[in-house]
């Protein structure tokens, strides 16, 4: 294998260069087996290989030496030129700094040069100004204008300049001695700002913005810049209010000028905002009154719906002109503009609210009762009336029939949703057409409007009906709707909360207003609670007096204490079975007509009034021993019933009258045993008596040892 330097070039692999070597030589390799190695002939080829990689290291290593003492020789011719290039520079330099001083001093000359030959032309230019002005006044004062520059129609603007410095040279001239010419000037003055007027809005008409910006440069100087404005103004809106809405037609018309004003004057925010003023001041406040002047006094409704709309567009409008470059403060600009269109409509604003909204629920409520056929009547507002219905609520006597209103609760969501819908739009608008510093005040304004309507004359009031309807607990087969007003009532006040923390919220939130409106709502929940909670133990004690009628009515002596205790079937009696059906209609009804913890404690209060009036029933009783198994069954069935309470207490209740029952039939030995039981022993001894007691073997059996 012939030795190059190409083989040592990265990357080299020791082992593999020395395979490929013993590869290469015959003999050496693993071709033939290990009969065809030759190890004397491999060690010569290594020996011959060293020999030449020996030559090639002396070779390269001459390479290399030559290669330096080249690189050594060629830094050396480097160095000298660089310092040869360093000395050349130097002196370029030195030639650059003196050029400059020359450039400076020659600058310095030139300037002051420059500053003389001013100093001498500027007082030959205003000579010679002065001197064509003097010529022209000459030609005023004779009465015949001869120069070119006035009797050539195409010099105008030449002419505007002249006249224009005439115009003011005279102002500082006596009257006396110069009235005439004064008067002449002033006249070429009014006739040339005229035609220059004129040319703008020819101009304005061809639609030449080259023109227009020429005329209005030279017009900036007169007195009748202004009114140059005023027609481009004016021209601007001609033909600009085609479609039926003006605010998206103004809207339109500004973004077109802001294009092109910048174009024409030298002061385009200054026009751009007179164009805005001059609409805002004409066309949209005659559109205002249009709209709003009609109906203010006819149809509130629609005057408020109108205001409402017309000042939301007109504030879109405004943030959409604010885009625009008005000038410094914008902001401010826009404001005066809004207001000094809106605030004869809203000064009083509040105070037609008001008085709409109050008129509107007023006359919803009304539509209401009038469906029903109901004639709104005061109810518990004190005297003879008043006294016979406290008397009446705390000892059932029947000092007088109760209100008959027929099952109805006289509260409606349509009338609700109605009132809050009205109430919800009033606060809208109130937040959109208040004052800021007024907002918190005014919206607590509808709120009470809101509380007197729906929560006094509607929601308290159908409490008030609703109680005033709940008949005697010694009522037979009485109709217990107040369950019925108490759902409608709770779905109605949630929609009440929700609207008050929606709508009424956030304008109140940052304002001393916000306790006032939680004060105010709270004590409406507290009146509220307070009646629906009376009604509810009114009509509790309805259903307990109901529970009683049956009980009386169907409960027989001889259920307990039969006279053929062979012939008596084990089951329940009929008056459990009408009791537990009635109870739970009348559980099912509380859980329809409430929710949340309101169930569990109504039905906690129903189970444990449930549980005396049955527990007293049985006290009234004397039991054989198959009637104290039928007792046993029926307070089985009445636990079966108390299971659809859901109630842990009431359960437990009668668990342990179950337990109570059982002492009725145990056998006379076992009874002390059964009294120390796991649900009777905690019990006082004297209840467990009492039952023992209504045992017919009580005497005979001489059950009374056992609680001696």
């Amino acid at each position: 294998m012939a030795t190059t330097a190409e083989l040592f070039e990265e990357p080299f692999v020791a082992d593999e260069y020395i395979e490929r070597l013993v590869w290469r030589t015959p003999g050496g390799g693993s071709r033939g087996g290990s009969e065809a190695f030759d190890p004397k002939r491999l060690l010569e080829e290594f020996v011959n290989h060293i020999q030449e990689l020996q030559i090639m290291d002396e070779r390269i290593q001459r390479k290399v030496e030559k290669l330096e003492q080249q690189c050594q020789k060629e830094a050396k011719e480097f160095a000298k030129k660089v310092q040869e290039l360093q000395k050349s520079n130097q002196v370029a330099f030195q030639h650059f700094q003196e050029l400059d001083e020359h450039i400076s001093y020659v600058a310095t000359k030139v300037c002051h040069l420059g500053d003389q030959l001013e100093g001498v032309n500027t007082p030959r230019q205003r000579a010679v100004e002065a001197q064509k002005l003097m010529k022209y006044f000459n030609e005023f004062l004779d009465g015949e204008l001869k120069s070119d520059v006035f009797t050539n129609s195409e010099k105008i603007k030449e002419a505007a300049d002249i006249i224009q410095k005439l115009h003011l040279i005279a102002q500082e001239l006596p009257f006396d001695r110069f009235s005439e010419v004064k008067s002449k000037i002033a006249s070429k003055y009014h006739d040339l700002e005229c035609q220059l007027i004129q040319e703008f809005t020819s101009a304005q008409r061809r639609g030449e913005i080259s023109r227009m910006r020429e005329v209005a440069a030279v017009l900036l100087h007169f007195k009748g810049y202004s009114h140059c404005v005023d027609v481009y103004i004016k021209q601007c809106q001609e033909g600009a209010y085609l479609r039926n809405d003006i605010f998206e037609d103004a809207a339109i018309l500004c973004q077109r000028v802001n294009k092109q004003v910048g174009d024409i004057f030298s002061n385009p925010e200054t026009v751009l905002a007179k164009l805005i003023q001059n609409v805002f001041e004409i066309k949209l406040q005659s559109f205002v009154k249009d709209q709003l002047e009609e109906c203010r006094k006819s149809d509130a409704e629609q005057y408020l719906k109108n205001l409402y709309d017309i000042y939301t567009r007109t504030t879109n409008l405004s943030s959409k002109l604010m885009e625009f470059n008005l000038g410094t403060d914008k902001q401010t600009f826009l404001s005066k503009l809004i207001k000094s269109i809106f605030i004869s409509y809203l000064e009083n604003y509040i105070e037609v609210e008001t008085g709409y909204l109050k008129s509107r629920s007023a006359m919803i409520l009304q539509r209401y009762y009038d469906s029903k056929n109901h004639q709104k009547r005061s109810i518990g507002t004190g005297g003879i009336q008043d006294l016979k219905e406290r008397i009446r609520q705390r000892t059932n006597l029947p000092l007088g029939l109760s209100i008959d209103t027929h099952g109805e609760t006289f509260l409606s969501q349509e009338v609700v949703v109605n009132l809050l819908q009205e109430t919800k739009q009033a606060f809208e608008r109130c937040h959109r057409l208040s004052d800021p510093s007024d907002l918190p005040r005014n919206a607590f304004r509808i709120f009470t409007i809101l509380v007197e309507f729906l929560c006094i004359e509607h929601i308290d009031y159908a409490l008030e009906t609703g109680l005033a309807g709940i008949p005697s607990s010694d009522s037979r087969n009485a109709n217990l709707y107040f369950l019925d007003v108490v759902q409608q009532a709770n779905t109605i006040f949630h929609l009440f909360d929700k609207q008050f923390n929606d709508h009424l919220m956030p304008l109140i939130s940052s304002s001393p207003k916000l306790s006032e409106c939680l004060q105010k709502k709270k004590e409406i929940i507290e009146q509220m609670e307070m009646k629906l909670d009376t009604g509810i133990d009114r009509t509790l004690n309805c259903m307990i007096g109901q529970m009683k009628h049956i009980l009386a009515a169907e409960q027989k002596k001889t259920d307990f204490k039969p006279e053929d205790e062979n012939n008596v079937l084990i089951q329940y009696t009929n008056a459990c079975v009408k009791v537990c059906a009635y109870v739970r209609k009348q559980v099912e009804k509380i859980k329809n007509s409430m929710d949340g913890k309101n169930v569990d404690t109504v039905l906690m209060e129903l189970g444990v009034r449930f549980h005396r009036l049955i527990y007293e029933h049985l006290q009234q009783y004397s039991y054989s021993c198959m009637g104290g198994m039928l007792a046993i069954c029926d307070v089985a069935e009445y636990r079966k019933c108390a299971k659809d309470f859901k109630i842990p207490l009431v359960l437990q209740l009668f668990d342990t009258l179950h337990a109570l029952c059982n002492l009725l039939v145990v056998a006379p030995d076992n009874l002390k045993q059964v009294c120390s039981g796991e649900q009777l022993a905690n019990l006082d001894k004297n209840i467990l008596h009492s039952f023992v007691q209504l045992r017919a073997d009580y005497r005979s059996a001489r059950l009374a040892r056992h609680f001696s």
